[in-house]
Parts: C-alpha cells; structure tokens; sequence
C-alpha cells in the first residue's frame, strides 16, 4: 500500500514560481496580522525554505468579526458566470457510468450554504447499494486538517502553544540529535518540519508493526535537518499530536475531537477509527483493480493507529459542514484568529508543483500550513488537502477570494475522479476550460442531464392529469 501523502522533492528552494513570488509575499503579509491576532496564538517559526519573517502582533479580532479566510475577509468575489453545479454534478454521475469508479460523493459550498451534498455511483460492487450523502467514507490524510484545527482550539484557549516543546508533553520522545529532539514544537509537527527523511517508517506499518514501537524507533531514524529547517511529509510523526493533547487535557484525542469539533458542527456520520466505520450505518466498501473490474475488499487497520494523520471517517454531508466551518462561517467553534493561523503558508513544498498535470499547469507555488497545503493556483490562493489509503481516495479545497469549498471523496485507487477539482475551480474563477477530465465540461453534457431528468420526472408523475 501506498503511503498517503503526497511524496515531494526534498529541494527547499521555490525557483522560478512565474511571476508570482510578489503574490505570495503579498498573501503572506495579509495572512500573518490576523493569524497572530488572538493573545492565545503565540508566534510560528517561520524560516529561510521559500517564507517570510512574521511582523508583530495584530490588535485581537472582535468576537462577531467573521473572517471566513485571511482573503476573503478583504473581499469575496462572486462565482465567474460559467459556474454551474448541475453541470459538476453531471459530470460526477458520468464518472459512475458503467463503473468506471464503483462510487462518489461531491460536496459544493460556497458562502456559507451547502449548494450540493451528493451521492453517485455504489458503496460495493457486489451489492449495488447506492451512495448518497449520508455514506461514510474513509478520509485518509484529510484527517490531518482535524489535527491541525483541533490542536488550533487549545491554542486558543491557552492549553497550549504553537511554539510549545514536544519534549514538555512527551519526555520519552527522542531523535537520533538529543538536541533537536528538545527543538521540536507542536507547530513542527503540523508542519512536517521535524527534521526526519520523507514518510518515515510509513512502509514499517504498512507492514503491521505497531505505532508505539515506532514512535521509539525514531530514535534511530535518519535525519535531513534541524527541526524547523526543511519540510519532509510523515505520518508517523505527525500522529505524535495525538500524544501531545492527551498529556495537555487528559482527553483522548479522539474524544476530544468528536466533543469538540464532530458534535458541534453536526457532523453526525462522522466517527473515528476502524470500529468507528464498521459502526456506521451507511458506509463504502474500498475497491481495486482486478482481472474482472472493480474488486471490494475489508479497510485495511494499519493507518488507523494513526488518528490525527489518517483516522477520520466522514460522509459528504459531514464535509460540507467541515468546509462551512473552515470558511469561517462557524466563529461559534473555530475563532477567526485561529482559521487565519492555520491555513497560513509556513514551509515551501515546491514538489507539489509536479505530478497531476493540473498541478503542472495551474500550481505557481505551493506550502504547507498547519495540517493544510497552501496553493498558487494560477494566481489565486487555494487551501488544500488530499488523501488515499489502499480502495479510498479523496480531495478537499477552499478557493477563499470566491468563499467556495470543494470536498470529493471515492472508493476506488483509480485518480480519474481528481480531474473535477482543477474543473470546478477553473468554472469558478472563469478560466478558459481544460481538459481535466475524458468528460468535456460543456454544457450539452448540463442539457441532456436536465433532459434525462426531465424526462424521469414525468413518468414520476404517472397518472396525474395535465394542467
């Protein structure tokens, strides 16, 4: 099984990022007041790998301020005309056809309002339930934007800092540098910047040693840097958040994250853990590729020893809610100073500007926040995560200038569903259409959809007299 982040180039410089290297200075200056605006958030370690040194502290945000993003609450601009989510939703449905995917499940929100929250295609080959928008799907290293908010929260309240040592929390914990085991901070480990080589150990338990034993082997693990200095993705390490709010709170993390963020954002099918989707009502069955098609297998534990960098289960429905709140629409349970922080650009990933040929193309430049990934893309500022273990995939993103959020998940290892976000996005900021996906977005594929449906509701009518 492949691990879920996204492998990236260990080089810590940005290049040539097309013109664009004044956009993300700019972003960054108007990212950084508010996210150090509450005197709960303590100052991040920004450093020399392609960021910028923060200025001083804000005045604090006054508690009904909104700021659905540090862009958005500058100006929202509207959706470009050619924005259409019956057209998205066609082509979603497309996608299902004839199984090319066994099953989906598309979200749009946008201002605060769920504009879809759908289900297309099967939760199992072998039985043909449809998926709707109450189905639970597994969200692999999605789960790490919950780590990132959740730890955000008790920053917040004062539990915690930013710039808190791993080691005050977690004593035992150890590096191959004595010293820089001592120099990891809470903000290090959101950010992948502990210092250790690329998805450390990440082959380890996919081959089922066990999360404790591994965290021990980080003692002995190789290094590329001093904590704070370089980016490499973990997933191991990552989970040592997990750690860190048990010590501070005495709540496990995934109780805390089901009291603090699940419930009162009504995320109701909303679980964590392997029991956690087993116990789901509704939920789709992972699927790979066989000699006969699509075959559906049982998920997989390994990664589910991992709750902050892979544990979260969740429907679309509960991913509408999930991107409301980021938008800043929810200032009831995630505080506008803590939004600002968390989807702020802190170490430069310039690896994700290659692999998708819509990263290729649309990616000028590209950071990691705190349990997000932060994008140029073509200019506009895009807040994003992806995620896959072994038969589920999935994408999240928020185009803050528009105030839209994009959450698509699947349950199949194929990559052709990836191709709607770069889709929706160029509708929404009107860029002339590529093509992203084998379905052309035009609008007679809109017209025959609404034809096909159309025609369905008048047979739905049955014997009803005309009028």
């Amino acid at each position: 099984m492949k691990a879920m982040g996204n492998r990236v180039d260990k080089s810590g410089s940005l290049g040539n990022v097309r013109g664009h290297s004044a956009w993300r200075l700019g972003l960054i200056g108007l990212l950084l007041p508010l996210a150090l605006g509450s005197a709960a958030q303590t100052p991040l370690r920004w450093n020399n790998t392609g960021t910028a040194t923060p200025p001083a502290p804000a005045a604090t945000q006054p508690a009904h301020t909104v700021a659905r993003s540090p862009v958005t609450a500058v100006h929202t601009m509207p959706l470009a005309s050619g924005f259409d989510v019956r057209l998205f939703e066609a082509m979603a449905q497309r996608l299902v056809a004839n199984q090319r995917v066994p099953g989906l499940a598309m979200a749009l929100v946008q201002n605060g309002r769920v504009l879809s929250a759908r289900g297309y295609g099967v939760t199992d080959t072998r039985v043909a339930e449809p998926v709707d928008g109450h189905t639970v799907f597994r969200l692999a290293s999605l789960s790490k934007g919950f780590a990132g908010t959740m730890t955000g929260l008790l920053v917040s309240e004062g539990a915690l800092r930013w710039d808190s040592k791993l080691s005050d929390y977690l004593p035992e914990f150890q590096l191959q540098d004595p010293y820089a085991a001592k120099r990891v901070t809470v903000a290090d480990l959101l950010s992948h910047r502990v210092g250790l080589t690329h998805n450390t150990y990440d082959r380890d338990l996919e081959g089922n040693v066990d999360y404790r034993t591994l965290t021990q082997r980080l003692a002995y693990a190789p290094m590329n840097c001093q904590p704070g200095d370089c980016y490499a993705y973990q997933n191991i390490a990552f989970s040592l958040i997990g750690d860190v709010v048990f010590a501070a709170t005495g709540d496990f993390y995934s109780q805390a994250v089901e009291r603090r963020l699940f419930k009162p954002l009504g995320m109701n099918d909303a679980s964590l853990g392997l029991e956690g989707i087993y116990a789901s009502p509704r939920w789709a069955r992972p699927h790979v590729r066989g000699r006969g098609g699509w075959v559906a297998l049982t998920p997989k534990p390994t990664y589910y020893q991992l709750p902050p960098a892979a544990g979260v289960n969740a429907s679309i429905s509960d991913m509408a809610q999930w991107l409301i709140a980021q938008g800043g629409h929810r200032p009831d349970v995630l505080p506008a100073p803590l939004l600002a922080t968390l989807h702020a650009p802190i170490v430069a990933t310039p690896g994700e500007m290659r692999g998708s040929k819509w990263r290729r193309e649309r990616v000028f430049s590209a950071s990691y926040a705190l349990g997000w990934r932060v994008y140029d893309y073509a200019g506009h500022q895009l807040v994003f995560h992806g995620g896959a273990v072994q038969g589920y995939r999935g994408l999240v993103a928020m185009l803050p200038e528009r105030d839209l959020g994009i959450a698509i998940l699947w349950n199949s290892e194929s990559s052709l569903p990836s191709g709607l976000l770069p889709t929706i996005l160029d509708r929404a900021i009107g860029l002339p259409d590529q093509r992203w996906l084998d379905i052309e977005p035009s609008d007679d594929l809109l017209y025959a959809e609404r034809r096909i449906e159309d025609a369905g509701a008048d047979a739905s009518r049955g014997n009803a007299s005309p009028k």
